[in-house]
Order: structure tokens, then C-alpha cells, then sequence
């Protein structure tokens, strides 16, 4: 394997998007489809690159159709090729209709959500990821929306592999990244990542906040692959006693608001979440 993305790129410090582009590693053959975002900034402005691997910026709506069109062009080209819609949170919202029905298609590509729960790039503005409650700059008092679940909703559209993965735990997040790669199919992965200057949090944190996240029960880690399974690195915290307490996870400067009614109101909706992914086995 040669390394996807080179030192001293344009990420921020603690930057949990170039820590999951490093995993491209264990994907044979990537191509990246890159629309608007974070990720644009750490490719790099041509004719400089990070990348060690072609790269195509899209338009925010197009990721879904470029790549499942680069896709089909390097099959009738004979050449053998992962194509990838690298995309972030904001991406998914401004695409979805695009997202869906190429899933809906099982287009043969992977999509990839590096997902830091907020458009981060332009001013961390609130997405459909945002977390319960979360400050931005959308959502100055805390955000009220529901939170939407993209796995999900992606699993809905019968794919033939979906999973969520979390920075927190890269041998994981590897083995899924290798594992989507050797498929063939509609493939897609939702990634944890916690960002530090849009969460205010110290940029030497972002491994301990991401697993604080699944050790509270926050961020649930699953796969599907015609089988549905927790993942082994999150599923004891199936069980709420194994968790450990929410505060632990929410010391991040845009949950600095909230008093306990409002915490106890964001452990119910964790349980309700974990409820949903329960009835899924």
C-alpha cells in the first residue's frame, strides 16, 4: 500500500478528516470525487496536491453523479479502479436527492462521510448531523432540529454494505475502509469526526472525544453486509450500565449551555437511537 495523503498538508491541528484520509491506505486503486469542503482544502490547490491518488473536485449536488459516471467510464476502460465520493456532512445535505437515488441504483462505488457535524468550511452552520442541542453559528442557543441518521437512511435503500466507523478506533475504521474496498456494489461508510475548532475543544483531543462518544453511547458503531452487527469495539455499550456518563463526552464548547434537564433530555434521545439500532438484529 502507498501512503493516500502526504505530510504537512493544509488540515488544522487535530484534524480528524486527514486522519481518516490516511485509512485510504487499505482501499486498492482510490479515486476521490471531492465536493466543496474541508477536504478541498487539505487536496490542496492545483497544481500543488496532498493526494497521492487522482482526485476530482465536484460541485456540491454532482458527487453521487460523478462518481458513479467515473465509475462506469473506468469499466468500459478495462481499468480497474475504487471510485470514492469523499464527502462531508454539509455535502450529504445539499446532494441527498442525488445521494439517494444512486444508492436506490446501487451504483457501484463507495461513498464516504467524514462527518463533523456542522458545515465546518464556511463557518461551522448547522447541518441535518448537528448534534441534539449543539451551538452554532446557526444555532447560537442550541440546536433544536432532529438529528438525522444518514447510515440509516442509507441501510433503508437495501445497499449491500453500509457502517458507521469513528476516528476514536482506526483499526475499525480500517478493517471497514479494506472491507467496502474488496466489495462491489453501493458501498457506504459514515465516519465519525469530531473537529476541533468547530466543537471547541483542545485539537489534542480529537481521539479521546471521538471514543468518548462511543463510550457513551453517543455514537453508535455497527456494519451491514447482508448480516446486521455491532461492531465488537462499541457493542458492549449496548447495555446503558456499561456507558460511561454523557458529561463526560459533552465537555466540548458548544454544549457549554446546557444545564441537566437538558442533558437528561439528550440521554433519552440516545436511548431511543440505541432502541432503533436493537431492532435492526
Amino acid at each position: 500500500m502507498v501512503a493516500v495523503i502526504l505530510p504537512g498538508n493544509a488540515s488544522c491541528q487535530g484534524c480528524p478528516i486527514s486522519m481518516a484520509m490516511r485509512c485510504l491506505d487499505e482501499i486498492e486503486n482510490p479515486v476521490l470525487v471531492i465536493p466543496a469542503g474541508c477536504s478541498t482544502v487539505i487536496a490542496g490547490i492545483h497544481p500543488n496536491s496532498a493526494m497521492k491518488c487522482p482526485v476530482v473536485h465536484s460541485p456540491f449536488t454532482a458527487a453521487p453523479s460523478v462518481a458513479c459516471g467515473l465509475s462506469e467510464a473506468y469499466k468500459r476502460m478495462g481499468v480497474r479502479a475504487n471510485v470514492i465520493a469523499w464527502m462531508g456532512d454539509g455535502a450529504v445535505d445539499i446532494s441527498f436527492s442525488a445521494l439517494s437515488a444512486s444508492a436506490a441504483r446501487k451504483d457501484d462505488y463507495i461513498t464516504i462521510v467524514v462527518d463533523n457535524e456542522a458545515y465546518m468550511n464556511t463557518g461551522t452552520q448547522a447541518s441535518l448531523s448537528t448534534f441534539w442541542k449543539a451551538r452554532t453559528t446557526t444555532s447560537p442557543a442550541g440546536k433544536t432540529e432532529e438529528r438525522r441518521n444518514i447510515a440509516l437512511l442509507m441501510l433503508a435503500h437495501r445497499i449491500e454494505y453500509a457502517a458507521t466507523a469513528s476516528v476514536g478506533y482506526l483499526r475499525d475504521l480500517k478493517r471497514k475502509f479494506r472491507k467496502a474496498g474488496e466489495m462491489r456494489g453501493f458501498r457506504f461508510i459514515h465516519v465519525h469526526a469530531p473537529c476541533p475548532p468547530g466543537w471547541r475543544f483542545p485539537s489534542e483531543k480529537t481521539v479521546e472525544v471521538a471514543r468518548k462518544a462511543v463510550m457513551s453511547g453517543a455514537w453508535i458503531l455497527w456494519e451491514y453486509d447482508g448480516e446486521f452487527r455491532l461492531s465488537k469495539e462499541g457493542e458492549r455499550y449496548a447495555l446503558k450500565e456499561n456507558r460511561i456518563p454523557l458529561r463526560e463526552y459533552l465537555k466540548q464548547g458548544r454544549f457549554s449551555h446546557l444545564d441537566d434537564k437538558e442533558i437528561e433530555e439528550l440521554e433519552k434521545k440516545i436511548d431511543e437511537e440505541w432502541k432503533t439500532i436493537l431492532k435492526l438484529f
